[in-house]
């Protein structure tokens, strides 16, 4: 599912410890709504992402796309374990503020 939107948010992914998050960050909540796949070896599908986001209240905007990056677990640390970060452009599903 897909809307236009007047005030999108990011939605994130992470891996940590095995484990895949999804997060959307609703800066100035007290607490950001997040869905935890359990642990996991790969990364969550497509439409296991959609799915997760949809139960949070949420929806991609229309033509977003996933943006994949890569941080370092220890800052300036060359051999530190590499985390990757995923983040999309999303929108409550009413197209407004969480």
């Amino acid at each position: 599912m897909t809307v236009n939107c007047s005030s999108p948010l990011s939605a994130q992914l992470s891996n940590r410890d095995g484990r895949w998050r999804l997060y959307v960050c609703c800066w100035g909540a007290s607490q950001w709504p997040e869905h935890d796949f359990g642990p996991t070896a790969t990364a969550p599908t497509l439409a296991e992402r959609s799915r997760a986001l949809t139960s949070l209240g949420f929806a991609f905007i229309d033509g977003a796309e996933w943006e994949w990056t890569e941080d370092s677990e220890t800052l300036d640390d060359d051999t530190s374990p590499v985390l990757l970060l995923a983040s999309i452009r999303v929108c409550s599903r009413d197209g407004g503020q969480p």
